[in-house]
């Protein structure tokens, strides 16, 4: 019985990241136009769809392959919460900076 759940329990796993990657990769060839005329804080809408289910995955797959959706609420927000300061700041000092057209020298 509890082989029959863990394998379904890893089907279900696959699917909803298949789903996921899928969504990018059609995303990402066929590139809808409106989603490339539409800005965000300075970055399309494609490349914050891409920057956002990225995120969604990666939280996915922290909380299913290291365990961390059996752990307490407060063990699991002191593992993933600064993954959700981390990241978007890191993606704020990147787009900002290339954007940026100064001088040298």
């Amino acid at each position: 019985m509890s082989e029959n759940n863990s394998t379904r329990h890893i089907w279900i796993v696959f699917w909803i990241l298949f789903f996921l990657t899928a969504i990018e990769v059609l995303l990402g060839i066929f590139k809808p136009q409106f989603m490339l005329s539409s800005y965000i804080l300075g970055v399309t809408l494609l490349n914050m769809t891409f920057i956002i289910l990225t995120i969604i995955k990666a939280y996915y797959i922290v909380a299913v392959f290291m365990h961390l959706g059996d752990e307490t609420k407060s063990l699991q927000l002191s593992i993933v919460g600064p993954m959700w300061v981390l990241i978007p700041y890191l993606l704020f000092i990147l787009l900002s900076e290339a954007s940026f057209h100064g001088a040298i020298g």
